[in-house]
């Protein structure tokens, strides 16, 4: 009853907190006021009381269920608020003396998943439950918190990806507009990005858009380095469960729809890495790759589930 008390009062305070943070990032989005009354700070207090609230949420559960808090939607869902959170901490302390972006990708992803975890659609995977017997292993923290992981990772870079799309594109419209052209194309978007140092000799002359180049920049590089992380829990994910489930099924793959999807991402993203590799089609071109895993992703996570069918069902998503 104490722990269950606990576990209430922890997810109340991290969902409110964070909640908090969104809308500090409103604020200093479209009034520009961080300046003056320092409500960036607040908001990256703001971040770092979530993440331990939510570790305190997940240490608990931990405490009073008896195995690692992953065995279902429910669980997972927090686990990867709790990864959104994580990823934000690291940035935060790795950069502390410059401004910290990634926080208006992190709030919101922790705030949306936390937010559908603790409302009354999975009220029945609230209470902790006995595990299933194919996931009394010592593969289960290994494996899930693995994957999960990756899944928090992969959506945060996708997510910069997107913003730089969006980014990249307003430029482009602008441009051609400004050019009295208006037959818009991904083609002048790639032409236009190969060219980017012409670009910032000739239109990024003025602060404004030589600020906007540098954030195209930042947020490129961000990605990268977030999905490469991210890739590489997947990949650890896909590798350890694939041998779980050979001593659990007798076979490393059974092309499970949560397999298949799993496969799919990791190929997805394989594909991003090699537009990397490739100088012609990097920028635009691995963005898009990454939006695209972006919607992949939430299909292999969350999409499978509602299905409710395959070796992977004990983790599907039951309306009340």
């Amino acid at each position: 009853m104490i722990f269950s008390t606990l576990e209430h009062i922890l997810t109340h305070i991290s969902f409110s907190v964070v909640s908090i943070v969104i809308t500090i990032h409103f604020l200093t989005l479209f009034l520009l006021v961080d300046e003056v009354v320092g409500l960036y700070d607040s908001s990256e207090k703001g971040m770092i009381v979530t993440f331990f609230c939510i570790t305190g949420l997940l240490i608990t559960r931990w405490i009073y269920s008896g195995h690692f808090p992953l065995s279902d939607l429910y669980e997972s869902l927090i686990f990867l608020s709790w990864g959104f959170s994580l990823i934000h901490m690291v940035s935060y302390f790795k950069f502390k003396k410059r401004k910290n972006n990634l926080s208006a990708i992190t709030a919101p992803s922790a705030i949306f998943t936390q937010g559908f975890a603790t409302s009354g659609l999975l009220t029945k995977m609230h209470q902790s439950a006995i595990l299933a017997p194919a996931l009394q292993s010592q593969w289960l923290m290994m494996h899930v918190s693995m994957m999960v992981l990756g899944y928090a990772a992969l959506l945060c870079g996708s997510l910069l990806s997107v913003a730089l799309l969006v980014i990249t594109i307003r430029k482009a419209i602008k441009i051609i507009g400004e050019n009295n052209n208006f037959a818009f194309s991904f083609g002048k978007i790639q032409y236009m990005n190969e060219r980017s140092n012409v670009l910032l000799n000739t239109y990024f002359l003025s602060s404004k858009n030589y600020y906007r180049y540098q954030l195209t920049q930042q947020l490129d590089r961000w990605s990268y380095r977030i999905i490469s992380l991210g890739f590489i829990f997947l990949t650890i994910g896909i590798l350890s469960g694939a041998v779980w489930a050979n001593e659990a099924w007798g076979s490393y793959w059974n092309w499970d729809p949560k397999e298949t999807w799993a496969f799919i991402t990791w190929t997805i993203f394989a594909i991003y890495f090699h537009t990397r590799t490739n100088t012609n089609l990097e920028g635009v071109n691995s963005a898009l790759v990454a939006s695209m895993g972006f919607l992949i992703i939430w299909i292999c996570y969350f999409g499978v589930n509602l299905l409710g069918i395959g070796l992977h069902s004990y983790g599907s998503f039951t309306l009340n």
